[in-house]
């Protein structure tokens, strides 16, 4: 099946920006938490949420996939081949069996993905995530984005989601923001 998007307006979206020309990924290779391997191939004919973390993540992590996780029903129905994905920055200490653990508690349907640093850094840097080891000892943090990319059916990246920072919270995508935006970004393609 092709996606184009057919909008000739811009869609009136309360979180999210779709690029005007969505971006091609380039070729990648990475394991999920089966070790089933998870390239470009995975995200032909699905709609694709990625978010950025790693397991140890304090607070930004277990939030957004819990919120995820509460979302996904309806995402689902917007579109029945929707795949969400985390993506962890911390290779070193989220082996494919704590992927696997980490990722299963909040939805077992969800992608856990991640590869060492010379294949990570680039393939994240193509969807727009940043990230970053503080600290020296074994419980340093990983410093990462917050935002969601939304990635078409034929591997492209088309729309990124961006939190709302409000004073004393975590940083945040509002669930009824992020499901609206997603549906009217879906429809608008065929």
């Amino acid at each position: 099946m092709a996606y184009q998007m057919t909008q000739s307006r811009p869609l009136d979206l309360a979180t999210s920006y779709v690029f005007d020309q969505p971006r091609e990924l380039a070729p990648f290779t990475l394991a999920d938490q089966y070790g089933n391997q998870f390239t470009n191939q995975s995200l032909q004919g699905k709609w694709s949420l990625f978010f950025i973390g790693y397991t140890a993540c304090p607070d930004v992590c277990p939030t957004t996939l819990n919120k995820l996780a509460a979302a996904y029903p309806k995402l689902q129905k917007i579109s029945d081949s929707f795949q969400v994905v985390f993506v962890s920055a911390d290779p070193k200490r989220d082996t494919q069996i704590k992927r696997l653990d980490y990722i299963n508690f909040f939805n077992k349907e969800f992608k856990a993905v991640s590869a060492e640093h010379t294949e990570l850094f680039p393939f994240s840097r193509d969807l727009g995530f940043v990230y970053a080891m503080v600290g020296e000892d074994s419980d340093y943090q990983v410093d990462h984005s917050a935002s969601y990319v939304l990635v078409s059916p034929r591997g492209e990246k088309t729309a990124v989601f961006k939190t709302k920072p409000t004073p004393g919270q975590l940083p945040q995508i509002i669930n009824s923001e992020l499901i609206s935006d997603v549906n009217k970004i879906v429809s608008a393609w065929h």
